[in-house]
Parts: C-alpha cells; sequence; structure tokens
C-alpha cells in the first residue's frame, strides 16, 4: 500500500507502471487490477473555471487516506492499493487523483477502488479552491457525496 501527496504534476500510467515493477515483479495471483483517474474539469457548478488550488493538512490527510484504504482492505480480498493525490496549483486536464487496486479477483478489485474514491472525496482534508473564468475565487465546500461550491 502507498500513499504519495504531489505537488507537481503527475503521469498516472507512469506511476502505475512503475509501482507494479517495484512492487508485484515475484506476485502470480493478480488476477485484477483497477484504476481510477480524476482530472480537473474547466467548469464547476455551471461556471468555467481557470485553475483550482487545492490544499491539504500534512500528517492528517495521510492517515485520513490511511484509514481508508485499511477499511477496503478489511472489506475486500486486495493485494495492493496506490493512491496519489495532487495538491497545489491545478489546471484544467491535469491529473489531480489515481487510486489503483490490485486483487485477485475483479469484483473486490472495483467495488475496493470506488470505495476508496468515495471515501475520499467526502472524508479526506482537502479543501478546493476554485478560480472562475472572470476572476472571482470560490471556495468548494465538502459535503457527504464529495463537493459542491460556494
Amino acid at each position: 500500500m502507498a500513499i504519495q501527496i504531489k505537488t507537481e504534476i503527475f503521469d498516472p500510467f507512469e506511476e502505475i507502471q512503475a509501482y507494479q515493477k517495484k512492487k508485484f515483479a515475484d506476485i502470480k495471483s493478480i488476477g485484477a487490477s483497477t484504476i481510477f483517474i480524476g482530472t480537473m474539469r474547466d467548469f464547476n457548478e455551471g461556471a468555467p473555471i481557470k485553475s483550482m488550488t487545492l490544499d491539504y493538512y500534512p500528517g492528517m490527510t495521510e492517515k485520513q487516506l490511511d484509514k481508508i484504504i485499511l477499511s477496503a482492505q478489511q472489506q475486500w480480498q486486495l493485494i495492493d492499493c496506490l493512491v496519489i493525490h495532487r495538491v497545489g496549483h491545478i489546471l484544467p486536464n491535469e491529473p489531480i487523483v489515481l487510486v489503483a487496486v490490485w486483487s485477485s479477483h475483479r469484483g473486490d478489485a472495483y467495488e475496493a477502488n470506488r470505495f476508496i474514491m468515495e471515501r475520499l472525496k467526502s472524508e479526506a482534508p482537502f479543501w478546493k479552491k476554485e478560480l472562475l473564468d472572470n476572476n472571482q475565487a470560490r471556495w468548494v465546500i465538502k459535503n457527504t457525496n464529495g463537493y459542491t461550491s460556494n
């Protein structure tokens, strides 16, 4: 299991390949891999978005992500998980989050990946501030289903 918080843009596919080469050279029981890649879109709540600043609480964020993954591991048979989340200044089309799950069976991989992503959106301490096309900034409020603009 690995959790990474990155301030620079990352290539999700390179991250997955590097992780697999490092961790799974001798593991032959992987039957399924699921990958979720979240990217920044150029609109939210009906308004065009220029950019976003994503902030987090160092130490606490990683601890919460660790709890989320542990909870997934207790519910499904998983071989490994990788979560990478971007913070800082982000532009449209740049990756924000990568959740990768490896399991022997696709059902476990699918369900765990969705669980991790949904819990990450609703429980992990990240804060988003959007810069609109008109140069106004607005905070995005987190609710139980993820985020909504303020």
